[in-house]
């Protein structure tokens, strides 16, 4: 392995940490910091559920959709 292999294998693995990381802040951006568990109806508690169960299969897509991307 040369110099500029080791070079961009490192930096591919710099950038992917550094998007995912971003993708991982948007989302949960996206969802706000929301209520207390107190201060919510049942309602609320149940549309919290489904926003954060959403958000993780947003994450879980977006790192699939990278790991496609890659091949």
């Amino acid at each position: 392995m040369n110099a500029n292999q080791i070079i961009n294998m490192i930096m591919r693995m710099v950038f992917r940490r550094v998007v995912n990381k971003g993708v991982n802040a948007g989302i949960d951006r996206a969802l706000g910091a929301g209520k207390p568990r107190e201060e919510m109806s049942p309602r609320e508690r149940r549309q919290a559920r489904k926003a954060r169960q959403s958000a993780r299969q947003a994450k879980q897509a977006a790192r699939v959709a990278r790991r496609m991307g890659r091949m």
